[in-house]
């Protein structure tokens, strides 16, 4: 796991390489297999592979999601507001789930932040996408996951990288000592 955890890193640059159909499933039931608060499961997704659906999405923010339109799969996180009050935590769980799990398949992902972000100055990124796809009013849209097989190299996290001096020990500013 944690090999799988350093070598997980924002991937914005995609092969023109369509996903299987057994690839897009098996992120989907990693999605469904994600735990939720008392078990609620506010979550929903929309898997999108529509190229021209996948352009208008990468518009959803000013420059930041551009990378979506070159992507061969997004999956739209939401969540139903109204059956839970934790759905921000319970959506982002099983989104770092999908994420992982495309990273253990041998393909690349990249999280669009959309709650709290503007597509304009006068719609918010989560707006226009509940526009775009249909959305009921009552649901929320967290992140848009990018995900295909990388045309880019990153180098895996080190463990020199941690940063260890945020981790405290039984109390605040106490440090934490690896054994």
């Amino acid at each position: 796991m944690l090999d799988l955890l350093k070598k997980r890193r924002s991937i914005r640059k995609y092969k023109d390489t369509p996903l299987t159909p057994e690839e897009i499933a098996q992120l989907v039931k990693a999605a469904l297999l994600a735990p939720s608060s008392k078990s609620v499961y506010p979550w929903e997704f929309i898997v999108v592979t529509d190229k021209t659906i996948l352009d208008k999405l990468s518009n959803c923010k000013k420059n930041s999601a551009v990378f979506l339109k070159d992507a061969p799969l997004g999956i739209v996180v939401l969540a139903d507001e109204t059956k839970s009050d934790v759905w921000v935590e319970d959506t982002s769980i099983a989104s770092i789930i999908i994420q992982l799990m495309a990273q253990s398949l041998g393909l690349g992902s990249c999280w669009i932040q959309v709650r709290n972000r503007m597509h304009n100055e006068t719609v918010t990124a989560e707006d226009y996408i509940k526009e775009l796809l249909n959305i009921p009013a009552n649901y929320k849209v967290e992140c848009i996951i990018a995900v295909g097989y990388p045309d880019q190299e990153r180098r895996p996290r080190t463990e020199e990288s941690l940063k260890y001096d945020v981790v405290y020990e039984n109390q605040y500013g106490q440090k934490y000592t690896i054994n």
